[in-house]
């Protein structure tokens, strides 16, 4: 059944214009300036329509598997599908959710206990056809775990796994280079003190070995079915060659500008995360996305913790920053569908899938009217 949209402003990827969108579950059938008099047509009231929002690295559904400390909820496909519920109130209409594969050095960790259950509710709700959006892999792999060839390994073939990021979470590397912030973010998460210091000690004293024997293993594993391949985390310019020399295409969430300026001059596009716009700074001491915004180094943008931060970091650039609203949508949109290879997707044009979302801006505040995800009404 086919929707038309009047009375719009389109949010295209170099303007936006007034006028008039169709779309149907085989995609959308027309756009054009000007409204229309069809009957049947919604008046869009001058809200803001754009494409549906590409959200690579969400860790989400891993709040709804463990809502609390050590709480397990045991009907899973009921949580994969409050997650899907709350990704399309938020706009969003694919999602790669980020599943963490492996744990840090022996320690336990919830992530691990809740991988499998994760990935068969996903499968589950896809052959069902119970979600509102689409759902893919992004599996996170933390190249400090010593058990994560194992852990993997019988996912590297699984055509849910679409993209693959490669992280380590070694104290003084990367996102944790200044130990204090790892102490705050540790303690606020339920360790005491002594099990810091302990953990630390332990981490660091396995962590170099099993990122040497784990890197390499992995870009292996993931490279032949030519899915993209991110780094995490860089930090200094040798982060980023490591990177490009491994094949990936992804600068996720460097932390300084000095990484996101090699990423950019050796054409790695760069994803940093909406709740650091939001917030004004990063929660780890990392660089401010804004920065890199205002220097020309931000290709894209992930909800990371927040699926919300999404359109509400889009409407701050815009607002506060001095990115226009075609870029800075573009940067929750099209370019992420086109890093990630989505020719399908993530653009206002005829022929593609009909991933819609209208809303209004109050302020710096996006209010939803709607989101279709394949033509059909998600929220």
């Amino acid at each position: 059944m086919q929707t038309v949209l009047t009375n719009a402003k389109l949010i295209l990827e170099n303007e936006v214009v007034t006028g008039t969108i169709a779309f149907d579950e085989n995609g959308i059938t027309s756009i054009h300036q000007g409204n229309t008099a069809l009957p049947g047509a919604i008046d869009a009231q001058g809200d803001y329509v754009a494409p549906g929002l590409v959200e690579m690295h969400t860790d989400n559904m891993e709040k709804h598997f463990m809502p609390r400390p050590k709480v397990f909820w045991p009907n899973g496909l009921a949580a994969a599908l409050v997650h899907d519920a709350q990704m399309a109130a938020a706009g969003v209409t694919t999602v790669y959710d980020a599943i963490c594969a492996g744990t840090p050095f022996s320690a336990k960790d919830y992530r691990k206990d809740i991988f499998a259950d994760v990935m068969n509710s996903l499968r589950l709700g896809i052959a069902e056809n119970v979600f509102r959006i689409d759902h893919r892999i992004h599996m996170r792999c933390e190249l400090t775990s010593p058990d994560l060839l194992r852990d993997i390994e019988p996912y590297q073939d699984d055509s849910l796994v679409q993209l693959v990021s490669l992280m380590d979470h070694t104290p003084g590397q990367r996102q944790w280079r200044n130990i204090e912030h790892l102490r705050t973010y540790a303690v606020g998460n339920g360790k005491t003190e002594a099990e810091f210091e302990e953990d630390v000690v332990v981490r660091q004293r396995e962590g170099a070995d099993n990122v040497g024997r784990n890197w390499g293993a992995v870009v292996e594993m993931f490279s032949a079915r030519g899915i993209p391949i991110a780094t995490h985390d860089d930090t200094t310019i040798d982060h980023v060659e490591a990177g490009i020399a491994s094949g990936a295409v992804i600068s996720e969430f460097p932390t300084t500008v000095e990484a996101a300026e090699a990423a950019k001059q050796r054409g790695l596009a760069t994803i940093a995360g909406a709740p650091n716009v939001v917030r004004g700074g990063s929660h780890s001491g990392g660089v401010s996305v804004v920065e890199l915004a205002e220097k020309g180094l931000l290709d894209g943008l992930s909800s990371d913790y927040v699926p919300a931060s999404l359109l509400q970091a889009v409407l701050k650039l815009h607002d506060k920053h001095g990115v226009s609203l075609p870029e800075a949508m573009g940067m929750v949109t099209w370019k992420v569908a086109d890093i990630l290879g989505l020719k399908d997707r993530g653009h206002l044009k005829p022929g593609l899938r009909a991933d819609i979302v209208r809303f209004k801006a109050l302020g710096a505040t996006p209010v939803l009217a709607g989101v279709w995800s394949k033509g059909e009404r998600a929220f």
